[in-house]
């Protein structure tokens, strides 16, 4: 019995370390493919783009700090706002690595924002849900200093890869409602939309064993940030408890246009979780563009033809719901 107990253990520990190094192997291997047309969403600031406001305050941790870019020229009536969330398998990653694309975003006359979040470690127990309420209590404090600075921002997207694309679902789908200017669109990568067990194939947690539940309910406690008894899983209790993190379970007929991409052969944020939210977006009846890479992983780096149309697309869908009305 105790040699039992000790495996079931060990099978939990490997579920939930193989997928927090598993997001930090994805999110190097995303950075570091740059193809040619890549170029043109790469910019770098100057003064002919704009002007780089670092390390703004909007809360009492550490981590509480965002960077404001704001586009170069005259003063508009008014701005749109995009935000961008970091990468890092909600552990790792900074909001200075997305420099380029916040760059790119300034230069064509957005706002541009990109907001650091308390990151999970052993000692501070954080967890998706508590980043998510950090990236929504940014979102007041984003608006008002660029006021004061005199730009008027009376609209927003939100966006955002891997980790930081799910932390973008979330405020998307969940936290629209609240925000303090109207949210127009959403775009992202790999993101993680909910934690569905049947989803979480390649981590183990979906087979109908004793094991595999207690595995689920491990994972998922770290996920959700609260304890989860393994005989809740698959039941409503569950997914009530597992909504706040869940950005799939909020989608309806009011959801905003999204424009998102996943990679079939994803070993990081598992296929499934695409497809159910692929569903979710159809059945409301959601403005969306779905680009499946049917030859990458989590890098999406073997599709370079449709990761270009992918920019395109969110390109032009930036173009369409953040202009002026």
């Amino acid at each position: 019995m105790k040699n039992k107990e000790q495996g079931r253990g060990i099978f939990v520990v490997i579920s939930i370390v193989t997928f927090i190094i598993s997001f930090g192997i994805g999110v190097v291997s995303k950075l570091v493919v740059k193809p040619s047309w890549a170029k043109k969403y790469s910019v770098r600031m100057s003064d002919e783009t704009g002007k780089v406001y670092k390390d703004i305050p909007y809360g009492d941790g550490e981590a509480n700090r965002f960077d404001l870019y704001v586009p170069a020229g005259g003063r508009k009536e008014s701005y749109g706002l995009v935000v961008y969330l970091h990468a890092g398998g909600f552990t790792s990653g900074d909001k200075s690595g997305d420099a380029e694309i916040l760059s790119w975003l300034c230069s064509k006359g957005y706002i541009a924002a990109g907001i650091n979040y308390t990151l999970r470690t052993d000692e501070n127990n954080k967890s998706v849900y508590s980043q998510s309420m950090e990236i929504k209590e940014a979102m007041p404090k984003v608006v008002e200093e660029a006021g004061k600075m005199g730009y008027h921002i009376n609209r927003m997207a939100i966006a955002g890869g891997s980790a930081g694309g799910t932390l973008a679902m979330l405020y998307a789908y969940r936290d629209a409602k609240d925000a303090p200017v109207p949210v127009k669109m959403m775009f992202e990568a790999v993101g993680p939309s909910g934690f569905n067990r049947a989803d979480w194939d390649i981590y183990g947690p979906d087979q109908d064993t004793v094991e595999s539940k207690k595995a689920a309910a491990e994972l998922f406690s770290v996920i959700r940030g609260t304890e989860i008894a393994p005989d809740i899983i698959d039941t409503p209790e569950y997914d009530k408890l597992i909504k706040p993190v869940s950005a799939v379970m909020w989608i309806d007929e009011n959801s905003v246009p999204s424009v998102i991409a996943y990679g079939v052969h994803d070993r990081v944020c598992p296929f499934r979780i695409a497809v159910r939210l692929v569903n979710a977006l159809k059945e409301n009846g959601v403005d969306y563009q779905y680009f499946e890479m049917p030859h990458s992983g989590h890098g999406l780096q073997n599709d370079d033809k449709l990761y270009e149309q992918y920019m395109n697309t969110v390109e032009e869908y930036l173009d369409q719901y953040m202009s002026m009305e």
